[in-house]
């Protein structure tokens, strides 16, 4: 048997396989005589078909000729369909293969079967046939489940969205949504896109995105996925993507391309198979030829070389690494990651230092206020408008955060007039006619005004805790300090932990902050080493260095660490809230941007190493023993059959057991976040 094919699994059209991953099933309707319709059929149940013809067929023959005195004739043209049925794809394939100069395993039934009819042995030929066929049939039906397990997820998509225009509701189909459209979702609904939530309090289950067992809590600025069920609560969100973009058909589309792809293991044993089934081919012919010259009964010669065709046949070591690796991607893929290639999930489970991003990996890259310190006496609301106003056009991320609390307090935001923003200090604007600054202390310096030494004070307090200090004020001095900081990513120190607790030997944080923010993250998630203040061009050495050391993983939202991600032995992105170019100069694809599914994927691919080396050892043993016994001993066609026939059916339920795969502990713990601190001068002196 030969996975590369046409009359194996891996090359009959899987339904559905060569259509683009959408939004759900075509609806069209096809006669059943369409050719189309036909040719699906077929493919789907064409290989049981044949097989279950083969046995009827033998059976047929063999009864008929045992308990009645049917003619020869009868008996004969049984046996030939039989053969026909079983062995008419595999000698397609072989013939196919010839003419392109390859010599494949289909050869070596086909010619072990032929060699039977010639000895008159009939029924065993059949048998070879009927056997072969059936495997191949198990065979393709087992893998048709990993090929379909996440395209099967794009059934679960709604067919409609209940959509909002100007305040009325409107019953759409799914493809019509586009970015930016508002959408209604009740309890128990589907969710159409992937969106972000405007207004309402829910939660979802993700199991069919995530594999979550247990529903999430959704609200106001959370991202939902499309196909994920919303539970008690009603909500408003606004699409992100359109149905043909969601998370959903990405995974389905990239996990194709995933499985088209090969390991090196798959690509040692297709470049095996061809040198392998002529040395085969060759040593049964010494073995019948050679005994012949020497006086050994012709028909025993050749009896016994046409068994060795069939039990020195390495299907199930040809098949052990894709049966494995496509059951590893598809289990992944169902669990929240997507990987673009066999080869990339063998190397994962072989990396030594994982070098984490900071910014949008091991935080969320949404910076809010955790300090806001009044020095002039205002009101902290009066306060907190002028910088909020001041802040309104900037797109900063930090400017947002600070306009984001004061819309959250209710404070009314008014409108800045000569804003201007300086680059790497901050902005200036005048706010009601009265000039306001909000920036480092360099723009202050800049400015000519003075920094007293209690703000100085409190910014050196603030920074000691790895937050961002921010100055507000105007000429008459400085009006408010405010602390900013990125918040935890939950579950980063609780999949920190499990990289360590998996062997990981190294564990490290790249991040552009300065060495204190960076120190003060780590020591939170139980990170040591840092390397702080880089430039994406000095990420992108750094793993060059670390490489030297080791395979290493690089893990990254692609913000700023596109060209450290394609450098890496293996780049890791977050999909969530990661960026095209990550998410295509990635290896692997963290679909939720949950880290929990880091230390998951390392186990998966450890165990889908073992089990194809365990499946590889068996696959050779079982060749050995049958080949000796063959050689020395002697053994029925038939029993080499089943011997062949059953190593590779066992090889490939071990490959399917990775569908099942779980990880030891499912990651859940959410990490303390730094609270809101309101205070004045006098409470936050030092």
């Amino acid at each position: 048997m030969n996975p590369a094919s046409p009359s194996t699994f891996s090359q009959v059209k899987v339904e559905g396989q060569s259509q683009p991953a959408g939004v759900g099933p075509d609806s069209s309707v096809q006669p059943e005589t369409d050719p189309r319709v036909i040719a699906q059929i077929w493919s789907r149940y064409g290989l049981a078909v044949a097989a279950a013809l083969t046995w009827i067929l033998l059976i047929a023959a063999f009864a008929i000729d045992r308990w009645t005195g049917a003619s020869h004739s009868l008996v004969m043209a049984l046996y030939a369909g039989s053969y026909l049925a079983g062995g008419t794809l595999a000698a397609r394939s072989a013939i196919e293969d010839l003419f392109e100069r390859v010599v494949n395993i289909d050869l070596l039934m086909v010619l072990a079967a032929i060699g039977a009819a010639i000895l008159g042995a009939w029924a065993e030929g059949a048998i070879l046939l009927g056997l072969f066929s059936t495997s191949n049939a198990l065979e393709f039906y087992a893998l048709r489940r990993t090929r379909t397990a996440v395209r099967s997820l794009m059934d679960l998509s709604p067919v409609e969205a209940t959509l909002l225009v100007d305040g009325e509701e409107h019953r759409v189909g799914v493809e019509h949504l586009k970015p930016g459209d508002i959408v209604v979702v009740r309890p128990g609904d589907k969710i159409p896109a992937d969106a972000e939530i405007v207004s309402g309090l829910t939660e979802v289950n993700q199991a069919a995105i995530t594999g979550e067992s247990m529903p999430v809590v959704k609200t106001v600025r959370d991202e939902v996925f499309a196909a994920t069920i919303n539970g008690t609560g009603a909500f408003e969100a606004r699409v992100r993507h359109a149905a043909s973009e969601t998370t959903l058909a990405r995974i389905a589309r990239m996990v194709e391309s995933a499985q088209a792809q090969k390991s090196r293991a798959e690509r040692f044993t297709d470049a095996f198979e061809g040198p392998y089934a002529i040395g085969v081919i060759v040593f049964a012919a010494l073995v019948t030829v050679v005994p012949i010259l020497f006086g050994a009964d012709l028909s025993d010669a050749f009896y016994r070389g046409m068994t060795l065709l069939v039990v020195a046949s390495p299907c199930a070591l040809v098949i052990s690494t894709p049966a494995a690796t496509l059951s590893a991607i598809a289990s992944a893929a169902r669990n929240g990651v997507l990987v673009k290639g066999g080869s990339y999930l063998d190397e994962l489970g072989g990396i030594d230092i994982v070098a984490f991003d900071k910014t949008g990996t091991l935080t969320l890259g949404r910076p809010r206020l955790t300090d806001f310190v009044v020095f002039d006496g205002r009101p902290e609301e009066e306060v907190l408008g002028a910088v909020a106003t001041a802040e309104h056009l900037s797109e900063h991320p930090i400017a947002q955060a600070i306009v984001l609390a004061a819309r959250d307090r209710n404070v009314m935001l008014g409108t800045p007039s000569h804003f201007a923003s300086e680059p790497g200090r901050g902005v200036t604007a005048k706010v009601d006619g009265t000039f306001m600054a909000a920036g480092n202390d360099r723009l202050f310096e800049s400015l000519g005004i003075p920094v007293p030494p209690e703000v100085k004070a409190t910014v050196a307090k603030i920074r000691a805790q790895g937050r961002t200090a921010i100055l507000a004020g105007g000429r008459d001095g400085i009006a408010a300090v405010i602390g900013v900081a990125d918040e935890l990513r939950p579950g980063a120190a609780a999949a920190i932990a499990d990289l360590k607790a998996k062997g990981i030997s190294r564990i490290v944080m790249l991040t552009g902050d300065n060495e204190l923010v960076g120190q003060a993250i780590a020591s939170q998630l139980g990170i040591t080493e840092v390397f702080a203040d880089l430039h994406p061009e000095q990420k992108l050495t750094k793993i060059q260095e670390l490489r030297k050391q080791g395979k290493v993983a690089m893990v990254g939202d692609g913000v700023n660490d596109a060209p450290a991600l394609a450098s890496a032995d293996l780049g890791i992105a977050m999909g969530a809230g990661g960026t095209d170019v990550a998410l295509e100069t990635a290896d692997i694809v963290l679909i939720t941007s949950d880290l929990s599914r880091l230390p998951f994927a390392i186990g998966l691919s450890r165990r889908m190493r073992t089990i194809i080396r365990a499946s590889i050892a068996f696959a050779l043993s079982v060749i050995a023993v049958l080949a000796v016994s063959t050689l020395f001993v002697g053994i029925p066609l038939p029993l080499g059959v089943v011997g062949h026939e059953g190593s590779t059916i066992v090889v490939v339920l071990a490959g399917l057991t990775l569908l099942a795969y779980r990880s030891e502990s499912r990651l859940t713990a959410q990490p303390a976040q730094p609270s809101l601190s309101r205070s004045n001068p006098v409470e936050s002196t030092p």
